[in-house]
């Protein structure tokens, strides 16, 4: 029963930050247009060249699949001949890694064009 209510919290979170985004866009424009600004502010007439969205993803996912794949492999040699607990190794390693491939993949995905 807590799951179901967990569940539908969720989703109504998630349908309020939508709802309330795209009305409150809605009535930005609907005043805009009242004061008499010309609907092309909506729509952008410089067309920047951007990488795609696909490429972007995937450098993103597969740099937090090496950084996690690596931590992994460190947090083993930390607990086997350092004799790091495993509770701190490898939740320690794991996230710290898997943070520096996200920021590597944010910094990439800068330069892409």
């Amino acid at each position: 029963m807590e799951g179901v209510i967990v569940v539908a919290i969720i989703f109504g979170a998630i349908f309020g930050i939508i709802y309330l985004f795209i009305t409150a866009r809605h009535k930005e424009r609907l005043s805009l247009i009242e004061k008499g600004a010309d609907a092309s502010i909506f729509y952008s007439t410089n067309k920047r060249k951007t990488a795609p969205i696909w490429k972007i993803l995937i450098l993103n996912i597969s740099l937090l699949l090496i950084g996690v794949g690596v931590g992994i492999f460190l947090a083993g040699i930390l607990h086997r001949n350092f004799n790091v607990d495993a509770e701190v190794a490898f939740p320690g390693t794991i996230f710290t890694l898997a943070g520096i491939g996200l920021f590597v993949g944010f910094n990439l995905s800068k330069n892409l064009d």
